[in-house]
């Protein structure tokens, strides 16, 4: 796991190319001052969710890193958990779009990220 998302607290719960699924708890550390987790956790947790989709995407011996992101946020998280799926929109040559809801513990979307990974090497 990415030392950022472990002290985050995110859980890794799945992994494949065509889908990972993680988890981030409510904590009040992770809060505004309304008691809503920040934005800037849940969009790392859509960031990391989406680089590990890109990773698992990559031929041999490359990498990759974001090059851009769009979150947009539909409804304050006050409790519980959030669930994050990501999904490949497009894997290509240079570039793996990936697609991240994030959703509360009644399924409801709270978060949805978009954002372009580069490929890097072999």
């Amino acid at each position: 796991m990415i030392p950022f998302a472990v002290t985050l607290g995110m859980e890794l719960v799945s992994a494949r190319p065509d889908e990972v699924v993680g988890r981030l708890a409510w904590r009040e550390e992770l809060c505004t001052t309304g008691g809503a987790l920040h934005g800037g956790a849940l969009m790392s947790l859509a960031d990391n969710l989406g680089g590990v989709c890109a990773f698992l995407n990559l031929p041999a011996g490359a990498g990759t890193a974001t090059i851009s992101s769009s979150t947009n946020f539909m409804r304050a998280v006050r409790e519980g958990h959030v669930t994050a799926t990501a999904r490949p929109l497009r894997v290509g040559r240079t570039v793996i779009v990936v697609q991240t809801d994030v959703c509360d513990d009644a399924g409801r979307l709270a978060v949805q990220t978009t954002q372009a990974q580069a490929v890097i090497g072999p």
